[in-house]
């Protein structure tokens, strides 16, 4: 058994390390609060871009970023965080890039060359020791809301698309449903597959359109691929502090628990001294 000195020493450190959990949970859940109204005030934007894509974009309407043309060509946008300390976060991410990587490779005929884009240092530093070819890193953007640099790199991929050198687009990333549950989506944005929903508003209505309807569709197809890069970002960003502030707690949690089961112990170890201690005095 260890020495009163051994498990007194023992609850002091599990106490020290208890403030610092607590801590980043409290400075999580507040930087959660700011992300989570980010997202939650995009999506309803975001969900009427696409209603008004979804009732303009028809099965008769050709465009360069509609067309479906053989796989030979893949770019993989990930997202992951800066920072460690939220759970499985980061780990789902970089384990769902390999098995893209993987599915892609492997596919018959398989593709000449899979192009990664990295958001988050957590992805970066995986891929990069795993010996996959990193095309462009950003750096610096998880956990920002800087819609200009996810812009930047949504016009390089409809413009590459357009041009026939890359075949597909797909981004992977977590949605934010709400601070207990976030979903790890693998998603295509290119080439464009907006097909309508049942219960869309607008299904079926003829609209009086100025400019017209193509002119309308070239601005606001671009519009919709970047807008779905930003809201990636933002559940990004929402599901790292909301994975970061349970990972937090549980680590609170189980210092509590463990510092009440050192207490116990120290305490019988104490009683028992002190009944040996008597008992040698009795003699």
């Amino acid at each position: 058994m260890a020495s009163f000195k051994e498990i007194r020493k023992r609850i002091n450190s599990i106490k020290s390390t208890r403030k610092t959990t607590s801590a980043m949970r409290m400075v999580s859940s507040s930087k959660l609060h700011k992300a989570e109204n980010e997202i939650t005030n995009m999506q309803p934007y975001s969900d009427a871009l696409y209603k008004i894509l979804a009732s303009m974009l028809t099965s008769d309407y050709s465009t360069a970023l509609a067309t479906e043309r053989p796989v030979r060509n893949v770019a993989i946008v990930a997202f992951s965080s800066d920072s460690s300390l939220c759970g499985a976060f980061n780990s789902n991410i970089i384990r769902e890039l390999q098995r893209s990587v993987k599915r892609y490779s492997l596919q018959s005929p398989a593709v000449d060359n899979i192009y990664i884009y990295t958001v988050g240092k957590k992805v970066y530093d995986a891929v990069r020791k795993s010996g996959i070819k990193i095309t462009q890193n950003l750096a610096n953007l998880a956990g920002k809301s800087d819609y200009n640099a996810v812009a930047a790199l949504g016009e390089t991929l409809i413009e590459q698309f357009a041009d026939a050198k890359i075949d597909r687009v797909e981004m992977i990333y977590h949605h934010f449903k709400s601070a207990g549950s976030q979903t790890l989506v693998c998603e295509r944005i290119l080439p464009v597959a907006c097909n309508r929903k049942e219960g869309d508003r607008g299904h079926g209505v003829e609209f009086i359109l100025e400019p017209s309807h193509d002119r309308i569709l070239q601005v606001l197809i671009p519009k919709s691929i970047k807008l779905k890069l930003f809201t990636a970002l933002l559940d990004s960003n929402a599901s790292e502090h909301a994975a970061r502030m349970i990972a937090m707690q549980t680590a609170t949690d189980n210092a509590d628990d463990l510092v009440t089961e050192l207490t116990v112990a120290y305490n019988k170890s104490r009683q028992q001294a002190i009944t040996n201690e008597l008992l040698d005095i009795a003699r």
